[in-house]
């Protein structure tokens, strides 16, 4: 008969608590900050994952990938945070200058093409694509928001996440097919 552990302690679980925040603050901190401009906000951001990590760690399962999941919940904090605004720049969600030309920059039209009438499109394209965002499964939602929006590289989120390139890259298909479907009809009615 195999011996069992004990449970951890309060104590073990603090101090797991307190290596991950040591481990992980720097690189979520500049995580956050290149997505979000008022670094109080990016704080506060920062402030709600750590938060979340603490009350995760006081569930009976334990999180598997610990730097994974922060980074996936901070991603859901900036996402959280922009559908709050009203006026939502594709620009800041994209976080730069990138002038590949991403698949959503495609369909949306440009902030300064075609006045207010374009402006208008453009906001109400956006609230069907959070909307369209949120009828994806998770894993199809998170890679198109890291690499369409976040504009990151697929190996990069294959070594965050330890999921094959292959694989990020047929969620993502699966997600821009979806959302293509679910958009085309707005696209086609304002003749974008």
């Amino acid at each position: 008969m195999e011996p069992t552990l004990p449970a951890p302690t309060m104590a073990d679980s603090n101090q797991h608590i307190t290596d991950t925040v040591v481990r992980e603050t720097a690189r979520l901190r500049n995580f956050i900050r290149r997505r979000v401009a008022d670094q109080g906000e990016a704080e506060d951001i920062l402030q709600d994952v750590f938060y979340e990590l603490v009350e995760a760690c006081r569930l009976p399962e334990p999180i598997e990938q610990v730097g994974a999941w922060l980074f996936r919940v901070a991603r859901n904090r900036i996402i959280d945070r922009f559908r709050k605004k009203k006026e939502v720049s594709l620009h800041d969600l994209a976080g730069g200058d990138d002038e590949d030309g991403s698949w959503l920059e495609q369909i949306l039209p440009g902030v300064d093409d075609g006045g207010p009438e374009a402006a208008y499109s453009r906001t109400l394209l956006i609230e069907e694509l959070q909307a369209a965002l949120e009828e994806l499964p998770a894993a199809q939602r998170e890679v198109f928001i890291a690499h369409e929006l976040e504009r990151r590289s697929f190996k990069e989120l294959a070594a965050e996440t330890g999921v094959s390139v292959n694989t990020l890259l047929a969620r993502k298909r699966y997600a821009v097919l979806a959302l293509r479907e679910r958009l085309q009809g707005m696209v086609d009615e304002f003749n974008l």
